[in-house]
């Protein structure tokens, strides 16, 4: 690796680490180091995707960019349940509150559907009470 590049791989993936603290303040000790762990595979491209250009980019903030998420997530028919109630989490750690996020997938029944959005409010809430019962309320 020559000098030029590892200053900006480095750089990149401190613009990973501040992105992944603005969606989730309790990830204050991530580092990207880790994720060659549990994931050997994942390419350093696709980390310079989602996090160095993708998710650095000036204008929209973390809370929007995951309220964003969660709309397309509902619009899927929120099939991913797993990635739903994970972005729900960052969403309201990000600052969201429930009810942008509620709003956010009722917005979307007319994109998605009824079922889906049905979909996606029962899983919101599960994330939600979940959230109450851990003292996380947003």
């Amino acid at each position: 690796m020559t000098d030029a590049f590892q200053k900006l791989f480095a750089q990149m993936m401190e613009q990973g680490q501040e992105m992944a603290r603005a969606f989730n303040p309790a990830l204050e000790t991530f580092t990207g180091a880790g994720l060659d762990r549990m994931w050997p595979t994942m390419s350093k491209d696709m980390m310079e995707m989602w996090f160095g250009k993708t998710f650095n980019r000036e204008g929209l903030d973390a809370k929007t960019r995951l309220l964003l998420t969660v709309a397309a997530l509902t619009v899927l028919g929120a099939q991913a349940e797993p990635q739903m109630r994970l972005t729900i989490r960052h969403a309201l750690e990000a600052g969201a509150t429930k009810r942008e996020i509620a709003e956010v997938i009722y917005q979307m029944s007319m994109f998605g559907g009824v079922p889906a959005m049905s979909r996606a409010l029962e899983i919101a809430q599960a994330v939600f009470d979940e959230a109450d019962k851990t003292g996380d309320d947003a």
